[in-house]
């Protein structure tokens, strides 16, 4: 009996501990998560015409450096802030004097017709932006000139600089030619070459074909790189169909034809925002609009006064140019840097409008009303000045509003249109302005260098319209484009900004925006500060149509 009642409690303590170990498993409840996969076509509404699929002969043509962009490769590329990544080069390296620069090109880097991404393919590209037939701006053209580029073996090579210039690798991201393809091309016949039309490159993407409809291309297609250095695409094939303004291409949206487009300006933003399934995406530009302001011109004396810039700074009311004639495709600017730059100084000085503190400081520089007058002088001098503009509508209706609002301040602005062409050539370029409207473009420039805008050795002959003398200001210039230490350049243009801000040589008004649309069944899509409008597609290996379920194990507590 002992022996028994010893093994009925044994059993006892055993099914207490398997119960109570079953009571506290959690079960295991088995989930798919959807995740991208590849496959599936993208069909885009391109905003203008096919030129030629070269990147040495896109620089005037938008709709063609989109193609490009997803064809070929170029050595760096630039991420959202403006700051340098590795492209073809896997890898680069500058000397202690900032003048030598050595590259290495990604060792698994090869043409979509299987032959490998050379030095020889580098160096060849650079002769063909040097050639006349190219169409790189003159400018370029002659840094490369200046530049000894040395081959030191099929995957590395050097870039030698007369002098330390920061903003270099600005001019390493062209798109790079296949020298065995073309190598047999005269310079002057790359215009009219075949490979135009067939284009070979090194990116995520490979040209398949042309879509022809009556003798004209109607669009481009690509496949997807299967050997793309930094793997291939989501997307199995991009689809660019030629459409010749905005309006077009949303009616195509409209009909199914297309999943997205490349431009919604203001004329179709509204009715875009209307459609259900299109995602409308807008990113900032690499454009200014500002006032410019004459600082060396004797007729208007006043405007060398920093506090009667600053009154009119704050007698603006942008915030109205920005959401009322702007229809709010723009970001009120306060810095000639641009945001989202790695240079811009967040904390910057911000002038709202207040034409209060506008009056006080007029009253305090002794511009008065005199009997009778609306217009302020001082010592005889009203304060009156004329503002030159564009003859297009858009900016007659910005000058008419800045009219307007200084004229609450007692400050008579006389208005003067012209040709846009004619504002620059006869009115910047000769100092012969008292204040001109204008719009400042620094595309394709990812370095926030303000160096040719503002420094005073550009007054005479260069870009620095508004002749602003600072010698303070231009030595923080001057080093930081020669710089090689980023934090100190980081430094050196918030010190910039600074003095900019206390100083208001000219007047910033707005940076533009730019909007496109792509409909929300792809996904992976994301916005970021432009530095040309083909940045809206340099993340689109990560775009998806396709999504596949992946098993993930997920524990429940037991009820």
């Amino acid at each position: 009996m002992k022996r028994l009642r010893w093994q009925i409690l044994v059993v006892a303590v055993t099914l207490v501990i398997v119960a109570l170990l079953l009571l506290s498993q959690q079960p295991v409840t088995v989930i798919t998560l959807p995740e991208a996969a590849p496959g599936g076509i993208y069909t885009e509404a391109l905003i203008g015409s096919m030129g030629r699929l070269n990147p040495v002969l896109d620089w005037n043509n938008s709709a063609d450096r989109d193609v490009n962009r997803l064809i070929f490769s170029g050595l760096v590329r630039f991420d959202s802030r403006g700051l340098p990544q590795p492209d073809l080069a896997e890898s680069w390296g500058v000397s202690a004097d900032g003048k030598v620069y050595n590259f290495s090109l990604r060792p698994g880097a090869v043409w979509h017709d299987g032959q490998p991404v050379t030095s020889d393919d580098v160096i060849f590209t650079i002769e063909a932006i040097k050639s006349p037939a190219s169409l790189f701006p003159q400018d370029i053209k002659d840094l490369w000139s200046q530049i000894q580029v040395k081959r030191l073996d099929d995957k590395t090579f050097q870039f030698t600089l007369p002098e330390p210039f920061s903003p270099f690798l600005d001019y390493a991201s062209f798109g790079v030619l296949p020298k065995h393809l073309l190598e047999t091309v005269p310079a002057d016949q790359l215009p009219t070459a075949e490979f135009n039309l067939k284009p070979v490159g090194s990116g995520p993407y490979k040209f398949e074909e042309l879509l022809i409809s009556g003798g004209q291309i109607t669009g481009v297609v690509l496949t997807a790189n299967q050997d793309y250095f930094l793997g291939p695409p989501f997307i199995e094939q991009v689809v660019f169909r030629y459409f010749p303004n905005s309006a077009a291409a949303l009616d195509a949206y409209r009909q199914g034809e297309v999943l997205g487009i490349s431009q919604l300006t203001q004329e179709v933003l509204d009715a875009a925002l209307m459609e259900p399934a299109l995602s409308v995406y807008t990113s900032r530009l690499p454009q200014m609009g500002l006032v410019f302001l004459n600082n060396n011109n004797p007729a208007v004396g006043f405007l060398q006064n920093a506090s009667v810039r600053r009154a009119l700074m704050l007698g603006v009311n942008r915030t109205v140019i920005v959401s009322h004639i702007l229809k709010g495709q723009a970001i009120v600017a306060d810095s000639p840097i641009l945001p989202g730059s790695w240079a811009y100084y967040d904390a910057i000085e911000r002038f709202s409008y207040d034409p209060e503190a506008a009056i006080q400081l007029l009253n305090k520089e002794g511009y008065v009303f005199t009997a009778g007058s609306t217009v302020r002088s001082k010592d005889g001098q009203p304060l009156t000045f004329t503002l030159v503009h564009p003859d297009d509508t858009l900016h007659a209706q910005i000058a008419q509003a800045i009219q307007a609002d200084w004229a609450l301040i007692g400050v008579q602005l006389n208005l003067q249109s012209v040709p846009y062409d004619s504002l620059v050539n006869d009115f910047l370029t000769t100092r012969g302005y008292e204040a001109a409207l204008a719009d400042l473009n620094t595309s394709r420039t990812p370095d926030p260098d303000p160096y040719l805008f503002w420094h005073q050795s550009e007054a005479t002959g260069g870009q620095n319209y508004s002749q602003w003398d600072n010698r303070t200001a231009s030595e923080y210039l001057e080093t930081a484009r020669t710089a090689a230490d980023f934090n100190e350049r980081i430094r050196l243009y918030k010190n910039f900004q600074v003095i900019f801000a206390k100083e208001m040589p000219s007047l910033p008004l707005y940076y533009p925006v730019y909007s496109y649309g792509v409909d929300a069944q792809v996904q992976g899509v994301q916005v970021a500060p432009m530095y040309d409008v083909s940045d809206r597609l340099a993340l689109i290996d990560e775009w998806y149509l396709i999504t596949r379920r992946s098993l993930e194990e997920e524990t429940q507590p037991a009820p």
